[in-house]
């Protein structure tokens, strides 16, 4: 019996999608990518990997999911990386960790708009605490669907207090 349970219990963690298990030259052929397109998104902050002891990347199922809406809106839409980066940064948030109003004015990523809240330095605030893997805001940004969905809930009013962020989505330049 306990045997059973062991079996079932190694199951579920290797079918965990969050379970990184991938390396690095295995995760850039299931992409058709290479290594070296994934440091890239890596750097730019669209990504965010895990390393072994020895410093390797390792990439679980999620990055991979990640990565595919990556690929799929550099090459079918045409973002850029930098298109990436900025809709990451109007993912709204501080309204997904229910941040208060005083750790809203102290936090870089409401105040800007230039990459995705997890590739800020935040002091003073929930998300000091968070790991940003772990956090949902990063993982609901995994799903090109559901980052749509959390940018479109954006009402007037939070858009009028980013104005920079509402000048472009009012003119349409997200660049």
């Amino acid at each position: 019996m306990a045997y059973n349970l062991l079996i079932i219990n190694i199951a579920m963690t290797i079918k965990n999608k969050d379970n990184p298990i991938y390396p690095i030259g295995t995760t850039a052929r299931i992409l058709g990518v290479s290594v070296q397109t994934l440091r890239l998104y890596e750097s730019e902050g669209l990504i965010m990997i895990t390393k072994t002891e020895g410093n390797q990347r390792i990439y679980s199922d999620s990055d991979i999911e990640r990565l595919r809406c990556i690929r799929k809106a550099i090459n079918e839409d045409k973002i850029s990386v930098g298109g990436m980066k900025r809709i990451h940064g109007m993912i709204p948030c501080w309204d997904i960790i229910k941040c208060s109003s005083e750790e809203r004015n102290e936090c870089p990523a409401y105040k800007n708009h230039l990459g995705g809240c997890w590739t800020y330095k935040h002091k003073h605030s929930v998300c000091a605490e968070l790991d940003c893997r772990l956090c949902e805001v990063y993982k609901r940004s995994s799903d090109c669907g559901h980052i749509k969905e959390m940018i479109t809930k954006l009402t007037i009013e939070q858009l009028n207090q980013h104005s920079s962020v509402r000048d472009e989505v009012v003119t349409g330049v997200v660049s």
